[in-house]
């Protein structure tokens, strides 16, 4: 079971409690065996981990790599029982004591007798770490910290309008962004933008209100800060992915804005990042370059070889449109080399869809955009065989690349194949830019109409054309 959620490690012994009121009662104790246990992954890698185990029992848990880091420092000394469940299936026979927590009756003991035992905000870890808890408590009470997240979520349960004129932010209101950046990037992956994007408009709006709220720490109003400009990164990628450009450019700037307005660098970087993708895919790649280029001077500070190999591969992407070879190989080498350096703790959240598959994928769509057509495919096969199941959405992406290189490197009835397939994966995934690659691509296959594989991809896609609208 270990191995498919996260690197395997020698069983540890019992630890000694650790976290705050250790047994000094004296600031926080490293979980060391917890640490082991994730072994060579980054944070937000083993976070994803973390994801993919809870699905696979029927929990749902909004693990990142913020969690983690606030695991592994012993600030939290004792998951939730969803936690549990999800740790128990990853690493069968260990008890949490093995994994450094200490004893759910040491923590609700403390939290009895009024200390308020674990964390910077004064709350118990065990109610603090139960998010979805938070979320459902907020659709009841209304508020800001409501309206984000019932819009975030596309819930039932109406929540009231957030409160108009002056207003306090909280840990709340900071949770609740975060939240939604989450939550939005979840049913992306699965989903795809289509669809997504008009409901996610409205946290959006929120949370940007909330920047001009009244906040009494420093800390709340730079998570604030952070998740706004993470979710309009969120939204703008959910307008780019259902072909409304002109939008994603708008939002992509208002992130970048707000990066600089708060010397954010990692969202600098972000934001810059996604510009880069937005301008390659508008036909705009000198400009693809500049944004690519300016986001890696920005991350230099960041110690992520991983964040800048996948800027070095937006880069190449901008040298692939503009037809310049040479300037592509040496982006795309040096990609390589920087991934090949491993993930690593400063690795960003947000990145965790960037594995070997999306290396494969992006160097696809460099060698295609040069006209080499074998190469393309070879890599978006790689990328097909590699990705997560997680990721619907780039599955089904990968899958169009390689029917549209294989149309065009002259292989008429994989490419219907593979064509194929990727209508299968569109029933799931929507998704205003992949279907447009496939629709060039059965243009492509056009005049192998004569060809009965090729026929019966073109009338199934023909059909499912007419049935969208």
């Amino acid at each position: 079971m270990v191995s498919s959620h996260a690197s395997p490690s020698p069983r540890p012994g019992p630890a000694e409690p650790v976290g705050p009121g250790g047994p000094d009662g004296k600031g926080s104790r490293p979980n060391a065996a917890f640490r082991q246990l994730r072994g060579a992954l980054s944070p937000a890698e083993f976070a994803a981990a973390v994801r993919r185990a809870a699905r696979e029992i029927g929990e749902q848990v909004s693990c990142d790599a913020r969690y983690i880091g606030r695991v592994e420092s012993g600030e939290i000394r004792c998951p939730n029982y969803a936690y549990e469940r999800v740790f128990r299936h990853m690493f069968p026979g260990r008890e949490p004591q093995d994994m450094g927590f200490v004893p759910r009756e040491v923590v609700r003991g403390r939290g009895v007798r009024g200390v308020r035992g674990g964390n910077r905000t004064g709350q118990p870890e065990e109610s603090k770490e139960k998010e979805s808890d938070v979320l459902r408590r907020a659709f009841m009470t209304g508020g800001t910290a409501a309206a984000v997240a019932a819009a975030s979520l596309g819930a039932a349960v109406p929540a009231a309008p957030a409160p108009r004129g002056p207003r306090r932010a909280g840990e709340a209101e900071a949770s609740a962004v975060e939240q939604a950046v989450r939550r939005i990037r979840l049913l992306d992956d699965r989903h795809g933008g289509d669809g997504l994007y008009r409901r996610s408009t409205r946290p959006l709006r929120i949370a940007y209100e909330l920047l001009d709220a009244d906040t009494r720490r420093r800390s709340v109003a730079e998570r604030l800060q952070s998740g706004a400009g993470e979710l309009a990164l969120s939204v703008g990628w959910l307008a780019h992915d259902s072909g409304r450009f002109a939008d994603a450019r708008s939002h992509y700037a208002e992130a970048l804005a707000t990066a600089r307005v708060a010397g954010d660098a990692a969202l600098e970087a972000h934001a810059f990042c996604n510009a880069a993708f937005l301008a390659r895919d508008a036909g705009r790649p000198r400009e693809a370059v500049r944004a690519a280029q300016a986001a890696q001077g920005a991350a230099k500070g960041l110690a992520s070889p991983r964040l800048l190999s996948l800027l070095a591969l937006r880069e190449a992407g901008g040298w692939s449109g503009l037809g310049d070879r040479a300037a592509c190989e040496a982006a795309l080498l040096r990609a390589r080399t920087l991934f090949g350096r491993g993930p690593g703790d400063a690795d960003p959240e947000w990145m965790s869809f960037f594995g070997e598959a999306e290396l494969e994928g992006l160097e696809a769509q460099c060698r295609s955009a040069l006209g080499d057509w074998a190469r393309a495919a070879e890599h978006a096969r790689r990328a097909v065989v590699l990705q997560d199941p997680h990721f619907a959405r780039n599955i089904a992406l990968f899958t169009t690349q390689l029917a549209g290189d294989l149309a065009r490197g002259g292989a008429p009835e994989e490419a219907a194949a593979a064509g194929e397939r990727a209508l299968d994966l569109l029933a799931e995934v929507r998704s205003t830019r992949i279907r447009t690659m496939l629709a060039a691509t059965a243009r492509l296959l056009g005049r192998h109409g004569g060809e009965p594989s090729v026929a019966g991809f073109l009338e199934r896609h023909a059909a499912e054309r007419k049935a969208a609208g």
